[in-house]
């Protein structure tokens, strides 16, 4: 326990301090879980608003540095990237050009 009058004022400090970052981390931590949860269900639209509401988030808690500047960009990054490959993944799944009666696609001649 801190002895001199410095020392209990700096424990409060880091006490408040220690609260307030966990209660940010918990945000962007919960927004991103239910992100991916949106995300497995296929959900674009949803995913892709909250994906906004995530990156200002991410954003803020590196300008007050309860994280790093890289860490911020790398989930952004991430989280981005498994957004696009499910697009993707949607896209594949409805072809551009749909099979002719005899079952087959146009093939260029």
């Amino acid at each position: 326990m801190p002895i001199t009058k410095s020392a209990k004022k700096q424990m409060r400090q880091n006490i408040k301090r220690r609260l307030y970052n966990q209660k940010i981390k918990e945000g962007f931590k919960s927004s991103i879980k239910e992100f991916r949860k949106l995300v497995t269900d296929k959900k674009i639209k949803e995913a892709e608003t909250l994906l906004n509401e995530i990156f200002s988030k991410l954003d803020k808690s590196a300008k007050e540095k309860v994280i790093r500047k890289n860490k911020a960009s790398r989930l952004k990054s991430r989280l981005s990237k498994t957004l696009s490959k499910i697009k993707v993944k949607g896209e594949q799944t409805i072809p551009n050009n749909p099979p002719d009666s005899t079952g087959q696609a146009d093939s260029k001649k």
